[in-house]
């Protein structure tokens, strides 16, 4: 272990999961504000639980599932790809993935941000959900797998598509969503939609909501804002709140 001022240097080659999420927090609890992880291959859970606002874990390497579980609070940089469950129940912080993630991101995701620069996988943002001024964010810079936003009852998603030949989503996009928003550079084909969701334009409250996190992503990227804005968005709405209420009630 590496001690340098308020960093600290940690590699995890040959930890067990528990092993090293042990030493983070014990580093984290000493007062220091950053600590590099190197050497990340698979291990599990990392920020999971933690609350340390002002604290910032950059990894390297490819951490494993369940990154920022039921976190509270701090700043999560994976300079690589990250695997299934990433923000699983989130409650606050903010995670900037520079690769791609698998499936499951934000799985019930209750407040804080993600950034992905690349794509993300199946049933993104399922479950999500908004209280008051607690609303989880997720952007996506690539394109997403099927179920997108599935059940989601609240927070935003933005996908953004960059440099990809094919559609933003998978198929049976906001199947079971009733509440939330999902924001689409470009569109989506009818055939990939839940039928539980409706596909509209953008209003100026719509478009101070997209800047407000289109900022931070071009700024964690280094992509220009104005490229980000430069083609039409759309949004996913559910079209009630309730789309099974008829299933379980008279």
């Amino acid at each position: 272990m590496e001690k340098d001022g308020r960093l600290k240097t940690i590699s995890a080659k040959g930890l067990h999961y528990r092993q090293l999420n042990e030493e983070i927090r014990k580093v984290l609890e000493e007062g220091y504000q950053q600590i590099k992880i190197m050497d990340v291959n698979g291990q599990r859970y990392i920020g999971s639980g933690l609350t340390f606002s002002d604290r910032i874990l950059e990894i390297y390497g490819t951490p494993g599932n369940d990154l920022g579980a039921f976190m509270n609070g701090l700043t999560i940089r994976v300079f690589g790809n990250a695997q299934d469950g990433t923000a699983n129940t989130m409650n606050g912080g903010e995670i900037v993935i520079y690769g791609s993630t698998g499936d499951l991101v934000g799985y019930g995701m209750r407040g804080g941000r993600v950034f992905i620069r690349g794509s993300a996988g199946y049933r993104v943002g399922i479950h999500m959900k908004e209280y008051e001024d607690k609303i989880p964010v997720i952007v996506i810079g690539g394109n997403t797998g099927d179920f997108l936003g599935e059940y989601m009852a609240g927070g935003r998603i933005i996908v953004l598509n960059l440099e990809s030949q094919g559609d933003a989503t998978g198929y049976f996009c906001g199947t079971g969503m009733h509440g939330g928003i999902i924001y689409i550079r470009g569109t989506v084909p009818e055939h990939r939609l839940g039928k539980e969701v409706k596909l509209t334009d953008i209003n100026e409250e719509d478009i101070a909501i997209l800047k407000e996190h289109l900022i931070d992503f071009a700024r964690y990227f280094g992509i220009s804002l104005e490229y980000l804005i430069s083609e039409k968005f759309y949004k996913l709405v559910p079209y009630n709140k309730r789309p099974y209420g008829r299933l379980y009630a008279y």
